[in-house]
């Protein structure tokens, strides 16, 4: 292991970095004796990086998926958003709406 004074580290701080990422870890010694380790550490990464799963499926099966749901979410948003729609509902909610007036 490679060891950096304080001064020397702060010169060199770039190639002390390479250093340690290389070779696990580098030390800097103070003048006064205070010692420290630097040591490369992996990233958190991202929480979108999962691992794929292989579906068997091709690209165009999964774009046809992702289609055919689209539509019919598209479906539903309409329905619901239709004026009528309180009246669209099943019997028994119709049956509550018209206690209410």
């Amino acid at each position: 292991m490679r060891v950096y004074s304080y001064s020397e580290a702060r010169q060199k701080l770039a190639e002390m970095l390479n250093r340690a990422r290389r070779e696990g870890q580098v030390e800097i010694r103070r003048g006064d004796g205070q010692r420290f380790l630097i040591r490369p550490t992996q990233g958190a990464g991202s929480p979108l990086d999962v691992p794929g799963v292989d579906a068997g499926l091709s690209r165009e099966e999964i774009v046809d998926l992702v289609r055919e749901s689209r539509q019919s979410t598209e479906r539903i948003l309409k329905r619901r958003s239709s004026p009528d729609h309180q009246f669209q509902s099943s019997g028994k909610n119709r049956r509550r709406l018209n206690r209410t007036r």
